[in-house]
């Protein structure tokens, strides 16, 4: 028997395996797909992220794995361009925005240098109950045979379509509609820092990544993924052509290397998050719109936040029921501004948040503390400080 079972093994999944096991637990971590293996994503990990990886001994992997330093952002949208970067956190500023195939095993490997019990191409079929409580997983191996473990908790850390939150019938608490597709490539030859571009309908997303190639990011309204996804690479260019014609002329110099990949189904929500015997972290407990890049930086926090919170309580059951709901209060605090903030941003209609940005033009310490509310570094209640909403009031 395990102490816990962590289904999933990708940014929320590896990270709680491996904290678990750091606090001397027995764990196995389940994993359907053999890495290295790509998926979607945005790839970008803010400071908050950073600051995670560092603390857990990870960090220097991501700089020696070709992915390339940032430390400076861009900004453009109708009538404003302001550039910076986030304040850092833990004294760490350059950040990175890795190959999900790199990261991974990054992330895996941890976990298994902690004593993690980590099983590669197995398929979780079910749970296993005793009476309403998650007693276990029932999952496929390589091989092919079944075979069931049990253990006192059961993480799902297995994703938008999670099996952990639909065999416990896990109900979304929070729940907006699906706002934007996006598309997306790698390019090599166009050179770029951290860019983000818009204007009404459409935001492109620019991030240098591994071995010198350039992730190019096009969001387009949800209405329009019909209209898009029959053809995709003349809405994909249009998206550049009109929205940030500079970088276009960059792209011309370039050259995609690897095909289109994109999806329309964005589910913006937060799940309950946990129950007698089970518990959700990353995109299985709360996922939203990736225009603003945080599902890789919020899935490590959760996994900090969910094993600092249970400490050396998992088998005191009085003690793990406050811990599992302090976790899933904590959901409710930055998590949910950041819900709400990518919701904003998707909407695609920049009119609001480009007037308060030009009025940020020649302070670069707004304009830089302005950059750090998206990274975690600077809560929104810390950004409008007396400071900026006098000079929001003057201007």
């Amino acid at each position: 028997m395990y102490d816990v079972i962590v289904i999933g093994a990708r940014c929320a999944g590896s990270p709680t395996a491996m904290l678990f096991a750091q606090q001397g637990y027995r764990v196995l971590l389940l994993e359907k797909a053999r890495f290295p293996q790509d998926t979607l994503s945005s790839h970008y990990i803010h400071q908050q992220g950073i600051a995670l990886l560092n603390r857990w001994g990870l960090l220097d992997r991501i700089r020696d794995s070709g992915a390339q330093p940032i430390t400076h952002q861009r900004y453009e949208g109708p009538g404003v361009r302001i550039e910076g970067f986030s304040l850092p956190i833990d004294g760490l500023r350059t950040t990175y925005a890795p190959r999900r195939y790199v990261l991974d095993p990054i992330l895996a490997d941890g976990a298994v240098a902690a004593g993690v019990d980590f099983q590669q191409g197995c398929a979780v079929n079910d749970l296993l109950f005793d009476g309403d409580r998650v007693t276990g997983v029932r999952y496929t191996t390589p091989a092919g045979t079944v075979t069931t473990e049990q253990a006192r908790l059961v993480v799902g850390a297995d994703g938008m379509r999670s099996l952990v939150a639909r065999k416990t019938g896990a109900p979304n608490v929070i729940e907006h509609p699906r706002m934007t597709c996006t598309y997306y490539s790698y390019w090599s030859g166009v050179p770029s820092d951290f860019e983000l571009y818009e204007r009404t309908g459409r935001w492109i997303g620019v991030l240098p990544t591994n071995d010198d190639l350039t992730l190019l990011m096009a969001y387009f309204p949800q209405e329009d993924f019909g209209h898009v996804r029959k053809a995709v690479e003349p809405a994909y260019l249009d998206a550049f052509r009109t929205t940030a014609p500079e970088l276009y002329e960059r792209m011309q110099a370039g050259e995609r290397v690897e095909q289109l990949y994109g999806t329309g189904h964005q589910d913006n929500y937060f799940r309950k998050a946990y129950g007698p015997g089970w518990v959700l972290v990353g995109d299985a407990v709360n996922h939203k719109d990736s225009i603003t890049a945080r599902g890789i930086t919020e899935a490590f926090v959760q996994a900090q936040t969910l094993t600092d919170a249970i400490g050396q309580n998992l088998h005191e059951d009085t003690a793990l029921k406050r811990a599992l709901r302090r976790y899933e209060n904590s959901l409710g605090d930055e998590a949910l501004n950041h819900y709400q903030g990518a919701l904003n941003v998707a909407e695609l209609k920049p009119e609001g948040r480009t007037d308060m940005l030009r009025k940020l033009v020649g302070h670069q310490q707004h304009i830089d503390r302005y950059f750090s509310t998206l990274s975690g570094a600077c809560s929104i209640d810390d950004f409008y400080n007396d400071e900026l909403l006098t000079l929001l009031d003057q201007s």
